[in-house]
């Protein structure tokens, strides 16, 4: 299974390419979209036209995002869920089922606890993945939620068997 997981932000917006089993995981491809317009409409664009060509470029079968977290600052929370919506609706566009989790999760889903420091999964990352190269802390989340999916896809689908 191919899965593109999105850290999504309005100024930089992480993406990540897996191969999975839910068990045996390989990186295929990851970066950021980093949004050079002022304006807020343009860099909303942006997220959707590079979500697009990730899309076109890499064929996954299943897309994977962050759920908004509750920042202290409301404007924030807002530019941020309007970004996710940008990325989700190239994934929809594509019509490709889209899957959401929260940061909590994931981290509890690479670390072991949901309330790891961002440089620790990126140390999971580097780990399960293999990944050599540097990368930006906005692309290893976004491999992160891929992962994510890809290890609680599997259980789903185990647990499904056995009912």
């Amino acid at each position: 299974m191919r899965i593109l997981g999105i850290d999504p932000g309005s100024r930089v917006t992480g993406f990540g390419v897996i191969d999975s089993d839910g068990r045996h995981s390989r990186h295929v491809f990851s970066g950021c979209i980093r949004t050079g317009s002022k304006d807020f409409s343009a860099r909303l664009g942006e997220i959707y036209s590079g979500i697009q060509a990730v899309l076109d470029e890499h064929a996954p079968e299943q897309v994977a995002v962050e759920q908004v977290f509750m920042a202290t600052n409301p404007s924030s929370a807002l530019k941020l869920g309007h970004a996710r919506g940008a990325a989700i609706t190239a994934a929809v566009v594509a019509e490709l089922p889209v899957f959401e989790y929260t940061p909590r999760a994931v981290k509890l889903a690479l670390v072991g606890t949901g309330a790891a420091e961002k440089e620790q999964v990126q140390h999971m990352i580097r780990l399960l993945l293999g990944v050599r190269q540097r990368m930006s802390l906005d692309e290893s989340d976004a491999l992160a939620v891929a992962l994510c999916h890809a290890h609680t896809n599997v259980n789903a689908q185990k647990l499904r068997g056995l009912s």
